[in-house]
């Protein structure tokens, strides 16, 4: 069984500094068996770290609607009794399960504040200022804020598929984002949400570019990754700049990559200008 003084021995191993701020994607059944469970892991995070931040999205608040942008990897002729099910955004509605037990024991934690995309938000504590650049048309202002702030990536026992930061470096090499729909509250309404990344089915690929520089160890049964957000957001820009379609999954029915790829052949017409966050 993993104890607290195994997690907090654990994240010393890495070697950073408390000061610098941390994305962290998680998954809690990695670790094994651990004593306190997903309260241990968010203790031991923020006992070594000011600032902690996860994703904490929530695709239950998206809908459909009937019409919308061509080229947008989006079924518009979808049930429409598939919308009913779709909650409203409220800051305290639980993260979706794939963003893990720990994201969303973090977004619990007395101190922590939350970003209010609807479905794109991130929690955190300390991390005030981060959360505050997101906007409906710039869901990855966080991360280009923390990569700003020289933030660091950890993986604690998931691949780099859940690695958000890698959107941010697809984003900055201009690869095609679509638009998605989803409920607001005050006033009652669907709101478009633009900017909505790319398929990350495909992102393990980007590992054996990113040994280099990361830092790696062990708890309980968990490998746990460290990266430099810049170093990795400056890689997968090269990357996809240099092959437009690197990091694309190979599944070849993904909505999404089919229409990156349609893209990069010319089969569609790029839109106006999107917003590229900052980044060094």
């Amino acid at each position: 069984m993993v104890r607290y003084r195994e997690l907090v021995l654990g994240l010393r191993r890495l070697d950073l500094p408390r000061t610098v701020p941390v994305l962290v994607h998680s998954s809690l059944s990695s670790f094994g068996r651990v004593l306190s469970g997903p309260h241990a892991v968010v203790g031991a995070l923020l006992n070594h770290f000011n600032t902690v931040v996860a994703p904490t999205f929530t695709y239950d608040t998206m809908v459909t609607p009937p019409v919308g942008p061509p080229h947008n990897a989006l079924d518009y002729q979808l049930d429409p009794e598939t919308n009913a099910w779709a909650e409203f955004f409220r800051p305290t509605l639980p993260a979706d399960k794939r963003m893990g037990i720990i994201a969303d024991t973090l977004r619990q934690v007395p101190k922590a504040t939350r970003s209010t995309h609807p479905i794109l938000s991130f929690t955190g504590v300390n991390a005030e200022a981060a959360l505050q650049t997101q906007t409906l048309g710039e869901p990855l202002a966080p991360v280009a804020y923390l990569a700003d702030g020289e933030g660091w990536i950890l993986l604690l026992g998931v691949p780099h598929t859940a690695n958000t930061s890698i959107h941010l470096g697809e984003r900055l090499a201009g690869r095609k984002t679509f638009m998605r729909f989803a409920l607001m509250p005050e006033p009652d309404r669907v709101v478009p949400c633009p900017s909505f990344p790319a398929c990350s089915d495909g992102f393990e690929s980007v590992r054996p570019m990113v040994t280099r520089y990361a830092r790696v160890t062990r708890i309980g049964e968990a490998l746990i990754e460290a990266l430099p957000m810049v170093e990795l957001v400056s890689t997968v820009r090269r990357l996809v700049e240099k092959d437009p379609l690197a990091l694309l999954c190979q599944n070849p029915i993904c909505p999404r990559c089919t229409a990156v790829r349609r893209r990069v052949r010319g089969e569609e017409t790029a839109g106006p200008r999107e917003f590229l966050p900052s980044s060094r």
